[in-house]
């Protein structure tokens, strides 16, 4: 049989449904996806709003993760840079921090600034050195912990954790406690210290957009939800039926695979909101952060800092919630424009859009970085991928689905 003759179907156009078929493009195959809304890109959405862009929650890729470089044309992206850093609001008043390795003009204001020690702020450079020198595979192999139990244990006191690695990390892992695996840490830090925190000009979008455009013979069919999964078939949810040589699951697979019942993927939750707002009290592409955990808003941030929208009503800014709320919309939108007015001093002008997103991160234990092709074959013709296998990050998803991708050829190739 020759290779454009195998029917390879995947399922989900998300980043590991479009690394897979990509990986299969590149050894001669020509996959199938088979994707359930329509539109490419899973969790990375961006809409226009108002004449504004919005992402689907604050979300940015970090340019350092492997798969990133590997699989995506970054200068295409027309990447915009956060600068390192944040600036902490803590009982009305703010303060600055940064990398002071790389931005110069970051090195008084951080030193001077009351979020921790002189102590704590030399134990970050430590960690920053410490962790420069680990491969991503060396720090995957240590023992876990919880992040929280990690920063106390290299020595930080609790009024730097929880002024500055609360609020920052509870932002990126989207739980309040830190109780995020230690790897996960290590592996995030390192990747914020030997990168950019970057937003394509385009919107998160741009990332998914940009492997779907560079497929050549793969076809994509839209609103085509799969119903069941089994060796040789796929069954959709209007009844039709697909036979199958090879299939790549690359969303969650419990609902589609009958010996997967009752082993459903847990989820972190978010709330993402956006408005328009008189002015930018930051001036800058930083995230602001709200060190006291009690308040609803964890983060802030100016998107118009870095986008060019086409509205001119006002300077556009997300406020995100990471912690489990029960107000209605209304009532949401008015405490969180308190806060914002209080807190952190932001008058808005309008309302644009509430985000819920119900799984926004895989809630994981034993996080690992690699995957084997051969861990990510479920059956004799059935392939897993996602970055619930492994952690929870864009890297996960794209090596996910490369691993998957290269475990169907080497069934067929040997």
């Amino acid at each position: 049989m020759e290779k454009e003759d195998y029917s390879i179907n995947i399922i989900g156009a998300g980043l590991s449904g479009l690394v897979a078929a990509r990986v299969l493009e590149d050894y001669g195959y020509q996959p199938t996806i088979y994707e359930a809304e329509s539109h490419v890109g899973g969790r990375l959405r961006t809409f226009e709003v108002d004449g504004y862009q919005l992402d689907r929650g604050f979300q940015v890729m970090l340019s350092q993760y492997p798969k990133v470089q590997q699989y995506l044309d970054l200068e295409a992206l027309k990447l915009q840079k956060l600068k390192p850093g944040a600036v902490i609001y803590n009982k009305r008043e703010s303060t600055r921090i940064g990398d002071p390795t790389r931005d110069i003009s970051a090195l008084l204001p951080t030193i001077f600034s009351s979020i921790g020690s002189i102590s704590d702020k030399f134990k970050v450079l430590k960690l920053n050195l410490e962790l420069k020198k680990l491969s991503i595979q060396e720090i995957f192999n240590k023992e876990e912990n919880t992040t929280l139990q990690y920063l106390q244990n290299k020595g930080f006191s609790e009024k730097m954790i929880s002024n500055f690695f609360r609020p920052f990390f509870s932002g990126i892992f989207l739980e309040p406690d830190l109780k995020t695996s230690s790897r996960m840490f290590e592996f995030v830090y390192k990747m914020f210290g030997e990168g950019d925190a970057v937003i394509p000009k385009g919107g998160i979008n741009a990332i998914p957009m940009q492997l779907y455009k560079r497929l050549k013979t793969t076809k994509v069919n839209f609103n085509s939800r799969i119903k069941q999964v089994t060796d040789d078939l796929l069954t959709l949810e209007n009844g039709e039926q697909v036979k199958s040589h090879f299939t790549i699951i690359a969303t969650e697979a419990s609902s589609m695979v009958a010996n997967l019942r009752g082993q459903k993927q847990q989820w972190k939750s978010c709330r993402c909101l956006y408005f328009t707002v008189e002015e930018d009290v930051i001036g800058d592409a930083i995230i602001g952060l709200q060190s006291d955990k009690e308040k609803l808003v964890n983060n802030i941030f100016y998107h118009s800092s870095i986008l060019n929208n086409n509205a001119t009503e006002g300077k556009l800014l997300s406020a995100t919630i990471v912690r489990d709320v029960e107000y209605c919309e209304e009532e949401l939108v008015e405490k969180v424009s308190e806060e914002l007015k209080f807190e952190f001093g932001i008058k808005t002008i309008k309302f644009l859009k509430q985000f819920y997103i119900p799984k926004a991160l895989p809630d994981l234990q034993d996080i690992q970085y690699e995957l084997q092709s051969t861990e990510a074959r479920l059956s004799t013709q059935v392939f897993l991928a996602g970055d619930q296998l492994l952690n929870g990050s864009q890297n996960a998803a794209m090596l996910s689905g490369e691993r998957a991708a290269l475990g169907v050829i080497e069934v067929l190739e040997g």
